[in-house]
């Protein structure tokens, strides 16, 4: 069964699209099965994988519709190893007919049953905002993934994703975790970075990823070529980043599931005798 993780953050201009999609890129390098799928209604996975309207055939809008079956919607990419469904929301009309939908919080559970169990990893791209599509993600999402770019707006809605998180454990997924905190568009040696990790490790630190995103202009160039980053060039600053960030999280579900077979000891269970 798939790792499901969310990439949300209530504030724009993170780099969650471009964490989602590199991230899903560098999952499906190291051959692990991944499913990306676009919960915001503005698509820019899809143009950052190169799906404009015209390749597109059916994707969320048509799923929380129940027009169709989220496995109708799985287009294949240049990646062997990964899947996408676009958001596919062309109208201000279809957008918020889709916001109406969501309200709904378990449509994308639901349709993931039949899916999930083809895949390691479904990364869940979600909009800037606590509601609607990003809450129907949380609910079906295994763990949620924060990026966050230094400074004080980014700070302020770390505190408030994870006051969210409190309530959606409550009321809709009770086990929710969190996959990490990543910091991204990283420039080291700058006094707001310097405050942002300071304030970030004081409240979060065993959130914390190891790895961390430069900021690298080869990010931006490789989404207005419709590619991610490692097929745009593989040995930039942050294909090597996003690769990083990829092994760190293969490592600790693999851990996870070590754990999880763990045989239980003698101890546990009595001698016999």
């Amino acid at each position: 069964m798939a790792r499901i993780i969310a990439v949300a953050l209530p504030k724009g201009g993170v780099g969650k699209t471009t964490t989602a999609v590199n991230l899903a890129a560098s999952l499906a390098v190291a051959e692990q099965r991944t499913l990306l799928i676009d919960m915001d209604s503005f698509g820019a996975s899809g143009l950052s994988l190169g799906f404009t309207e015209d390749r597109i055939k059916g994707g969320i809008f048509e799923v929380f519709n129940f027009i169709t079956g989220l496995s109708s919607t799985i287009h294949r990419t240049e990646l062997a190893f990964l899947d996408f469904v676009p958001a596919n929301v062309q109208s201000l009309q279809s957008e918020e007919r889709l916001m109406r939908l969501a309200d709904n919080r378990s449509i994308l559970k639901n349709a993931l049953r039949g899916v999930a169990q083809q895949y390691d990893y479904v990364i869940l791209d979600c909009p800037p905002v606590l509601r609607g599509m990003s809450t129907n993600a949380l609910t079906a999402a295994d763990s949620v993934l924060l990026p966050v770019k230094s400074g004080h707006f980014s700070l302020d809605a770390v505190d408030k994703l994870f006051k969210y998180l409190d309530w959606m454990r409550e009321v809709a997924n009770r086990s929710l975790e969190i996959e990490g905190i990543l910091l991204t568009m990283h420039e080291p040696n700058t006094r707001v970075t310097d405050i942002t990790v300071r304030e970030l490790q004081s409240k979060y630190r065993s959130h914390m990823f190891q790895s961390i995103i430069p900021k690298n202009t080869i990010l931006g160039e490789a989404s207005f070529y419709g590619k991610p980053a490692i097929l745009y060039d593989i040995s930039s600053r942050g294909s090597v980043a996003y690769l990083a960030l990829a092994r760190e999280i293969i490592a600790r579900q693999a851990l996870r599931k070590a754990q999880s077979f763990r045989p239980a000891t003698t101890h546990q269970f009595g001698q016999q005798g």
